[in-house]
């Protein structure tokens, strides 16, 4: 998949599905009433929870799949397309699709706003309000097509810096709500999506070129080992070559 070349897509991917701006609203609602400290440590909390969930499943994604018996390709496009619609609904000012009555957890943990700070940290600040299906299935995706441990040591990296952006967004989350406004952060909603658009489509193509090597140009023995490589050859193009 040549991962290096990757890592900006995918960086990209994290950032406008996980995106912390959509979470500045929720977090300040769930710490009201909270010390600057508190704050600090719930957010802090959030960021380490959201790269746990990146580390869990890029470490375990490609064995999941197995075990459950889905092709890389098959996830692709499926994981692609729920990416899609998370990016299509962005762009039209809706609710991510993916994580639906994310409103209401938010009034029912309002009510218990003197719980334990860790706790509002993990659940709903991190999972889901902040990575939700879609921010799972883009990871293992990736981790599906990782073919060294270099690959995997890359996601992880990632998953670090967009974990580490998180928790700098989220201690100065009263700024930018103030500095953006709710028109700045819908606009600011709005391109992401646009980015994400794009990310997914890229998505797609790649599961349909594993699914269907024709695609990729591959019609005999040694375009197959020119694209993929003798040791790296998909199933379907296996089949279609014969090796």
């Amino acid at each position: 998949m040549g991962l290096g070349v990757e890592i900006g897509k995918l960086i990209v991917a994290f950032l406008v599905l996980i995106n912390p701006f959509s979470a500045l609203s929720i977090y300040l609602d769930l710490t009201h009433g909270h010390s600057t400290k508190e704050r600090r440590r719930v957010a802090r909390t959030a960021a380490i929870a959201v790269f746990a969930v990146i580390a869990v499943f890029t470490l375990t994604g490609g064995m999941l799949l197995k075990v459950l018996g889905i092709s890389v390709g098959s996830f692709q496009v499926g994981g692609g397309i729920l990416v899609l619609l998370i990016a299509i609904s962005m762009m039209n000012g809706n609710d991510n699709p993916a994580k639906k009555n994310i409103g209401e957890q938010r009034d029912a943990e309002h009510t218990h706003v003197g719980r334990n700070a860790k706790a509002i940290a993990v659940v709903p600040i991190a999972i889901p309000i902040t990575i939700g299906p879609g921010g799972i299935s883009t990871v293992i995706i990736y981790a599906s097509a990782a073919k060294t441990y270099g690959d995997i040591a890359l996601i992880i990296a990632a998953g670090f810096l967009v974990s580490a952006i998180c928790y700098g967004i989220l201690i100065v989350a009263g700024k930018i709500s103030r500095w953006m406004g709710v028109t700045g952060l819908t606009i600011l909603n709005r391109i992401m999506g646009m980015m994400l658009a794009a990310v997914s489509v890229e998505i797609i193509v790649s599961g349909l070129k594993t699914i269907f090597p024709q695609l990729a140009g591959c019609s005999d023995v040694s375009q197959c080992q020119c694209i993929y490589g003798r040791n790296s050859l998909p199933p379907p193009c296996s089949r279609l070559c014969g090796v």
